[in-house]
C-alpha cells in the first residue's frame, strides 16, 4: 500500500500545500486571530535562526512577546537574533546555543531554563533530514535523535515550567509526509533495510503526532497541537531536498506562510478552544490519516514508543553533565 500513500500524498500535497493552497485557505482566515498584544508571554522557539523557526519568531516578537531562540549555530544565531532585533524593535530576544540531537545538551540547558525563566509557550520546530544513515556522538541515528528523542527531552523537561503558567501551549512542527508513514516501534534508528531518508524523516513526523495525541491526554492543563506547514521554501528544504525543490521552487510557500498557523496556534485565543492533541493546517484541524492507507497503530504500539523514549531521556538525563 505504499505506493498508494505516497501517490496520494503527493496529489493532495499539489492542490493543498503549494502556495496556491495557501492563498485559497487564507481567504477564510480572521486576521483578528492574530492581531494580539502578547507581550508578558514567554515563547521558547527551536531552530529559529532560519526558515519557519525565524519567521514564527520575528513573528511573535513583532507582537511584544519575549522570545527565546535555541539554535546549533552561534554565528548564525547571533545575526537572526540581530535581525528579529531590528525588524520588530523588542528587545526582549534571548539567544540559546543547544543542539538538539544532544540528549545530554538538552537536558543540561533545560534544568538551567527552569530556573531563570517562566515559559507560556514551547515550539518544537528545529528538525534535519539527512539523507544517509549517520550517528551521533551518542550512537544514536541523527534524525531520530533530533525530530523524535530531542522533541521528547526538551519538551518532558520543561513541563514543570509549563504547567505554573495559565494558557500554556506546546505546538511541534511536523509534515504532511507523516501520513505515508505507520508507526513504526520496532526499528526507531532505521538500522535495518535500505536506508531512505525522506522516509525516515515521515516516520519521525508520524512520533510527532504520536507523542502530541499521548502528551494531550496526560497533561490537560497544557494546550499540544501539531501542524503542517505545507511545502515552504526554506533552507533545509533547498538542502536537503534539491530535486524536489527544483521541481517545485515556483510553487512553494514563503516562510510566512509556512508560519502562519504555528503562530496562529502559539497566540490566538480561536486555537485553544478546539481539543488538544489535534494535527493542524491552515488553521484548521485535518485527518491524521488517509483514507484506506492502513496507518493506524495499536494502543500498545503507541504506549511503547512513549516506553522508549522516556527510558533513552532518563538514561542521558542521569550522565548529563553537571
Amino acid at each position: 500500500m505504499s505506493w498508494y500513500r505516497n501517490t496520494v500524498w503527493f496529489v493532495k500535497g499539489l492542490r493543498e500545500y503549494t502556495r496556491s493552497g495557501y492563498e485559497s485557505a487564507s481567504k477564510h482566515f480572521n486576521p483578528a486571530d492574530v492581531e494580539v498584544n502578547v507581550a508578558g508571554r514567554s515563547f521558547l522557539v527551536t531552530g529559529a535562526n532560519s526558515g519557519i523557526g525565524k519567521a514564527t519568531a520575528t513573528e511573535i516578537a513583532r507582537r511584544g512577546g519575549t522570545v527565546h531562540l535555541v539554535c546549533r549555530n552561534k554565528e548564525r544565531a547571533e545575526v537572526a537574533k540581530g535581525e528579529i532585533v531590528t525588524e520588530t524593535g523588542n528587545q526582549n530576544i534571548f539567544l540559546h546555543i543547544v543542539d538538539i540531537s544532544n540528549p545530554r545538551e538538552i537536558w543540561k540547558f533545560a534544568e538551567q531554563f527552569k530556573n531563570e525563566h517562566k515559559l507560556n509557550v514551547l515550539i518544537n520546530n528545529a528538525g534535519c533530514m539527512v539523507n544517509n544513515r549517520e550517528l551521533t556522538q551518542d550512537g544514536l541515528e541523527k534524525n531520530f535523535a533530533t525530530n523524535t528523542l530531542g522533541t521528547y527531552i526538551l519538551t518532558t523537561a520543561l513541563l514543570p515550567l509549563l504547567e505554573k503558567e495559565a494558557d500554556a501551549r506546546v505546538i511541534t512542527v511536523s509534515s504532511g509526509g507523516m501520513l505515508v508513514q505507520k508507526l513504526n516501534v520496532s526499528d526507531l534508528q532505521s538500522g535495518n533495510g535500505t536506508f531512505d531518508g525522506t522516509m525516515v524523516y515521515a516516520q519521525n513526523k508520524r512520533q510527532q503526532v504520536v507523542l502530541t495525541e499521548q502528551w494531550a491526554k496526560a497533561h490537560r492543563n497544557i494546550h499540544f497541537s501539531v501542524m503542517h506547514p505545507g511545502w515552504a521554501d526554506t533552507p533545509a528544504v533547498r538542502s536537503a531536498m534539491p530535486d524536489f525543490y527544483q521541481k517545485m521552487k515556483n510553487s512553494l510557500r514563503t516562510e510566512g506562510q509556512g508560519a502562519d498557523t504555528v503562530v496562529w496556534l502559539a497566540i490566538s485565543a480561536e486555537a485553544t478552544k478546539l481539543p488538544s492533541g489535534l494535527f493542524f493546517q491552515d488553521r484548521q484541524p485535518v485527518p491524521t490519516h488517509l483514507p484506506l492507507a492502513s496507518t493506524h497503530s495499536p494502543p500498545e504500539d503507541e504506549e511503547k514508543l512513549m516506553e522508549v523514549l522516556e527510558e533513552f531521556s532518563q538514561k542521558f538525563k542521569s550522565t548529563s553533565p553537571g
